[in-house]
């Protein structure tokens, strides 16, 4: 859209899309630097996917961690990140991330004054540079009370967004903490903005092509909102619109993904392909294993403590351990070699028949086994019967595994020999993660591939600015968040890439903004 007469019904220096961590970082860092700062949400709540996430944030070297007693470098962090994802994206954008991570914990302290902590959470990959406890750093909890009236502005967790469990505000944590506190430190600056229910339609270019501002609905009218530095597109990805999510990652369904139904539409990328912006990355998204419940929504699962999966043809194919998007992509991998989207989690009574595994909200088995989601049974012969699944195969899947159990090696996917596996069950060798599956019951729950978001999105270079078509910098238009292609190409090298790599590209387009970019240096 370009608009001739350059009028707008506000204008503002600069307007941020989105409401993610990423997108609330970067307008707290624009306002901070006294530039007059709007941000749009499209929904009634401040959060997006961010709301749902651990809160983890992955940046090497930076102070929070030396102040915890982690011994860390940015240096370090490139070695393990170069050796994970190469050159699948540009290595200058790769260094420009990973160089920047200090001082936007430096910014979250200093300036804001957000109170963040180490949590051990290991790094994913077996790679030079790696840390077995991790490098994550997370924001301290907050109290309800202490958000005040905000609290119901930002988004609920999981069970109660997707679930209909009841809703608790005493305590936020994680991504949902980040949210409550970026909002605070918002509302302190008399030169920020924050609008609700404000869904951006399309961007506004002057006649030389620049991006000026975005044009939104807001509660149903339309109004021009005017960006004379920039505007920050960092509104998620597409993993909720079933068109896009069949026709780029060939998935049966949206409702598998574990944002919000209104979040993730796509918006970013109709928006980008409107001004010819270069797309990547649009195959990829944050993989994992999910729980299916009745309601047809899935719910991400980890930390498998014993049991099995299979897959549609009753066979075992994979690490249970993996780290969850590792395990994803094994599981694409037998959906796209013919194996159907059925996997199964098969498991016995060792924990009264409860679910051996990290899932939130926890599955109720009666509600699922109503669904057909859940199976008991006496013997194997039995619950393959009961899923559908070839007995022959179900059984020699259960064998093998136990046989591996009672050697205590797994000599098919090598089970608890890394120590991320060994993190979540709590264990300190491979054998403790080898139990095998018995007794007078058996349970079979559906999973299904599942998603923390897509990572496809523009191609931005290393202050944030989206690229054309060209691979020449769009004037006034830049991304962060899922709504840009991820500095990590398709890998997922630790918990927090997602947020760190978000808030710091953010960060980097806002200093190009005011005409200080930050230098690219390790």
């Amino acid at each position: 859209m370009t608009v001739q007469d350059g009028t707008f019904d506000a204008e503002y220096d600069v307007v941020v899309v989105g409401s993610g961590v990423a997108a609330l970082f970067g307008a707290a860092a624009a306002a901070s630097r006294g530039l007059s700062t709007c941000l749009v949400e499209k929904t009634d709540r401040f959060g997006g996917t961010s709301a749902y996430s651990g809160g983890a944030v992955w940046l090497p070297g930076n102070p929070v961690l030396a102040r915890d007693g982690l011994e860390d470098s940015v240096e370090r962090g490139r070695t393990y990140f170069r050796a994970v994802v190469g050159d699948r994206t540009d290595q200058r954008v790769q260094d420009a991330f990973l160089s920047t991570g200090p001082a936007v914990v430096e910014f979250l302290q200093g300036e804001l004054g957000i109170p963040m902590r180490f949590q051990a959470f290991p790094d994913y990959f077996d790679a030079p540079g790696r840390q077995e406890a991790g490098r994550s750093i997370y924001p301290k909890p907050i109290k309800g009370v202490e958000v005040g009236a905000r609290v119901g502005d930002v988004r609920s967790a999981v069970p109660v967004d997707q679930f209909a469990a009841d809703e608790d505000t005493t305590r936020l944590e994680g991504g949902r903490a980040w949210v409550a506190r970026l909002v605070l430190a918002m509302d302190a600056m008399d030169n920020a903005e924050l609008r609700l229910s404000s869904a951006a339609r399309e961007l506004i270019r002057d006649a030389d092509g620049r991006v000026t501002g975005v044009v939104v609905d807001e509660n149903g009218e339309r109004r021009a909102l005017g960006a004379r530095r920039g505007v920050l597109v960092a509104a998620g990805g597409f993993e909720r619109s079933a068109e896009l999510r069949e026709r780029l990652q060939q998935m049966p369904t949206a409702d598998w993904s574990s944002s919000h139904p209104d979040t993730g539409s796509g918006d970013a990328v109709r928006m980008f392909e409107d001004v010819c912006a270069r797309l990547d990355l649009l195959d990829q998204s944050w993989w994992c294993p999910a729980t299916l419940f009745p309601n047809g929504h899935a719910a991400f699962t980890l930390g498998f403590r014993s049991g099995l999966i299979v897959d549609g043809t009753g066979r075992r194919f994979a690490n249970e351990l993996l780290p969850y998007d590792q395990m994803g992509r094994k599981m694409r991998a037998r959906m796209a070699d013919g194996a159907g989207d059925d996997f199964w989690f098969v498991f016995d009574d060792a924990e009264a028949g409860g679910f051996p595994a990290i899932c939130i909200p926890a599955p109720g088995a009666d509600d699922l086994r109503a669904a057909g989601l859940w199976h008991t049974a006496g013997s194997v012969e039995e619950l393959a019967r009961a899923t559908g699944l070839d007995p022959a195969a179900l059984r020699a899947s259960v064998d093998r595994f136990n046989e591996f159990a009672e050697r205590g090696e797994d000599a098919d996917y090598h089970r608890g020999e890394d120590p991320y596996g060994r993190f979540f069950v709590g264990a300190s060798t491979a054998q403790e993660c080898l139990r095998p599956v018995g007794g007078e019951r058996l349970h079979a729950v559906r999973l299904v591939l599942g998603d923390l978001g897509t990572k496809g999105g523009a191609v931005i270079d290393v202050n944030g600015a989206v690229l054309d078509t060209e691979g020449q910098p769009i004037a006034g238009l830049y991304a962060a968040g899922n709504s840009s292609a991820s500095v990590s190409g398709e890998a997922y090298p630790g918990p927090g890439v997602p947020l760190g790599s978000g808030m710091t590209m953010a960060f980097r387009a806002v200093a190009d903004m005011v005409g200080e970019p930050l230098p690219v240096t390790l």
